[in-house]
């Protein structure tokens, strides 16, 4: 990963409906969402990121991954090379209940799950195979450490 500082970043930040949606907008504050998807980024991007209810989360994951439930985050890469372009769509409550059973803080999962996306964006797996994963794994602690977060595994 090259120096976020170096690298632009159109960044969208969008909040679907859903009952907590204003608090989540108040704790995303777009700065920090920047900072944390710049941080993931090899290459210039141009990224979306979108929080959204369970009900859209889940027809979300139902129509493009044939699975009937609300995920975390959801990566739609369109392109990597020359820009990354990308949209994160991550599900408030369920990444809000997520932190809640990790007891970590909110804003801390929001920011590993946005480097998890981000990572997706450009063509890291961690479902094809156990050393794809540890890498991925790996890459994402080294990211969060160097942004002052704590180890999210």
């Amino acid at each position: 990963m090259r120096s976020s500082a170096t690298l632009p970043l159109d960044l969208t930040l969008q909040f679907g409906q859903f009952k907590a949606a204003a608090a989540h907008r108040t704790l995303l504050k777009r700065a920090d969402v920047a900072r944390w998807v710049s941080h993931a980024l090899a290459r210039p991007g141009e990224i979306a990121v979108r929080i959204v209810g369970e009900d859209e989360g889940r027809a979300l994951n139902l129509q493009y991954r044939g699975k009937d439930y609300a995920t975390n985050v959801l990566t739609f890469d369109y392109a990597r090379e020359p820009v990354v372009m990308a949209d994160l769509v991550l599900c408030g409550p369920v990444v809000e209940r997520e932190a809640r059973e990790q007891r970590k803080p909110l804003q801390a999962h929001y920011a590993h799950l946005l480097v998890h996306g981000t990572l997706h964006a450009q063509g890291w797996d961690h479902e094809s195979n156990e050393r794809d994963a540890l890498e991925m794994e790996a890459l994402e602690i080294l990211l969060l450490g160097s942004l002052g977060l704590d180890n999210p595994y």
